[in-house]
Protein backbone atom coordinates (compact mmCIF):
# COMPACT_ATOMS: atom_id res chain seq x y z
CA UNK A 1 0.00 0.00 0.00
CA UNK A 2 1.39 3.39 -0.94
CA UNK A 3 2.42 6.02 1.59
CA UNK A 4 -0.18 8.39 0.19
CA UNK A 5 -3.01 5.93 0.78
CA UNK A 6 -1.78 5.22 4.32
CA UNK A 7 -1.54 8.96 5.01
CA UNK A 8 -5.13 9.48 3.81
CA UNK A 9 -6.35 6.61 6.01
CA UNK A 10 -4.55 8.02 9.06
CA UNK A 11 -5.97 11.51 8.42
CA UNK A 12 -9.49 10.07 8.05
CA UNK A 13 -9.15 8.16 11.34
CA UNK A 14 -7.84 11.23 13.18
CA UNK A 15 -10.64 13.44 11.83
CA UNK A 16 -13.41 10.84 12.32
CA UNK A 17 -14.22 11.77 15.95
CA UNK A 18 -15.16 15.24 14.76
CA UNK A 19 -18.04 13.71 12.82
CA UNK A 20 -18.76 10.62 14.91
CA UNK A 21 -18.70 12.27 18.33
CA UNK A 22 -18.48 16.06 18.35
CA UNK A 23 -20.86 17.00 15.52
CA UNK A 24 -23.17 14.05 16.21
CA UNK A 25 -23.64 15.31 19.77
CA UNK A 26 -24.10 18.90 18.58
CA UNK A 27 -26.96 18.01 16.24
CA UNK A 28 -28.42 15.29 18.47
CA UNK A 29 -27.82 12.45 16.01
CA UNK A 30 -29.01 8.99 17.06
CA UNK A 31 -28.56 5.75 15.16
CA UNK A 32 -31.66 5.11 13.01
CA UNK A 33 -32.10 1.57 14.35
CA UNK A 34 -31.97 2.89 17.92
CA UNK A 35 -34.67 5.42 17.07
CA UNK A 36 -36.83 2.74 15.43
CA UNK A 37 -36.42 0.40 18.41
CA UNK A 38 -37.38 3.20 20.79
CA UNK A 39 -40.50 4.02 18.76
CA UNK A 40 -41.47 0.34 18.77
CA UNK A 41 -40.95 0.15 22.52
CA UNK A 42 -38.18 -2.43 22.29
CA UNK A 43 -35.77 -2.61 25.20
CA UNK A 44 -32.02 -2.18 24.81
CA UNK A 45 -30.45 -5.63 24.83
CA UNK A 46 -26.89 -4.60 23.97
CA UNK A 47 -25.61 -5.74 27.37
CA UNK A 48 -26.95 -9.22 26.65
CA UNK A 49 -25.81 -9.34 23.03
CA UNK A 50 -22.52 -7.43 23.12
CA UNK A 51 -19.87 -9.67 21.60
CA UNK A 52 -17.31 -6.99 20.82
CA UNK A 53 -14.75 -5.40 23.14
CA UNK A 54 -15.16 -2.10 21.24
CA UNK A 55 -18.83 -1.32 21.81
CA UNK A 56 -19.85 2.02 20.26
CA UNK A 57 -16.34 2.46 18.80
CA UNK A 58 -14.83 3.03 22.25
CA UNK A 59 -11.82 1.43 23.90
CA UNK A 60 -12.43 0.71 27.58
CA UNK A 61 -10.34 2.99 29.78
CA UNK A 62 -9.78 5.69 27.16
CA UNK A 63 -11.66 8.98 26.86
CA UNK A 64 -14.21 9.05 23.99
CA UNK A 65 -12.16 10.86 21.31
CA UNK A 66 -8.87 8.93 21.67
CA UNK A 67 -10.90 5.72 22.07
CA UNK A 68 -12.76 6.44 18.83
CA UNK A 69 -9.45 6.94 17.00
CA UNK A 70 -7.89 3.83 18.59
CA UNK A 71 -10.93 1.84 17.51
CA UNK A 72 -10.39 3.10 13.96
CA UNK A 73 -6.72 2.13 13.96
CA UNK A 74 -7.55 -1.32 15.35
CA UNK A 75 -10.22 -1.85 12.69
CA UNK A 76 -7.96 -0.77 9.84
CA UNK A 77 -5.13 -2.95 11.16
CA UNK A 78 -7.45 -5.97 11.30
CA UNK A 79 -8.73 -5.41 7.76
CA UNK A 80 -5.21 -4.91 6.38
CA UNK A 81 -3.99 -7.99 8.27
CA UNK A 82 -6.77 -10.23 6.96
CA UNK A 83 -6.25 -8.85 3.44
CA UNK A 84 -2.53 -9.51 3.61
CA UNK A 85 -3.11 -13.05 4.88
CA UNK A 86 -5.61 -13.80 2.11
CA UNK A 87 -3.25 -12.37 -0.50
CA UNK A 88 -0.43 -14.63 0.74
CA UNK A 89 -2.69 -17.67 0.77
CA UNK A 90 -3.87 -16.93 -2.77
CA UNK A 91 -0.28 -16.42 -3.96
CA UNK A 92 0.74 -19.74 -2.37
CA UNK A 93 -1.97 -21.63 -4.23
CA UNK A 94 -0.89 -20.21 -7.59
CA UNK A 95 2.64 -21.61 -7.30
Amino acid sequence: MSRRVMFIIVVMIVVSPLFGIVLANMVGYHEPLDVAAEKLGLKDRTAELNWTPLEDYQVPGLPPIPGYMASGFIGVALILGVGSLLRRLAAGRKS
